[in-house]
């Protein structure tokens, strides 16, 4: 057998490996909070402040393993009937339960089913205003 024909079989043996089916250590979900929801649906954006209990500084995607994440969101409503103080305008925590392959989009659902005034923090809810398909996969780093 020549060196050539040699070498061939190795590299189709190391490419035979590489096409094993993917490491479900590695399987991720992704949560986002850039994306700007359209208003009209009383859907705004938020900004990640705290994930499973440690503050952060906010990105738009965040890469996690499947299961159970808290975050905590401060919304970014610049609605003009948006009534209330300062005071009111507290973060709000949200579970996220992360699947493999799968996008979710948080942001900050404006309730206006009545006046909101003073320090009343009712008038807004930290949600999942969208879902979809999405491949994900952790990096060593992610881990």
């Amino acid at each position: 057998m020549s060196w050539r024909c040699a070498g061939g079989i190795l590299l189709a043996a190391g490419l035979t490996g590489c096409a094993s089916a993917p490491d479900p250590d590695q399987a991720c979900g992704t949560v986002s909070a850039y994306l700007q929801p359209d208003s009209r649906t009383d859907w705004y954006r938020v900004v990640v402040t705290h994930l499973d209990g440690k503050a952060v500084i906010s990105r738009p995607n965040y890469a996690l393993s499947p299961g159970v994440h808290e975050f905590t969101l401060a919304e970014l409503i610049d609605d003009p009937a948006l009534k209330v103080a300062l005071a009111a305008r507290v973060p709000k925590n949200l579970s996220v339960t992360v699947a493999a392959d799968e996008r979710y989009h948080l942001g900050a659902k404006f309730n206006q089913d009545r006046p909101y005034q003073g320090n009343d923090p009712g008038y807004w809810q930290p949600g999942i205003w969208q879902q979809e398909a999405h491949e994900c996969r952790l990096s060593g780093s992610q881990r």
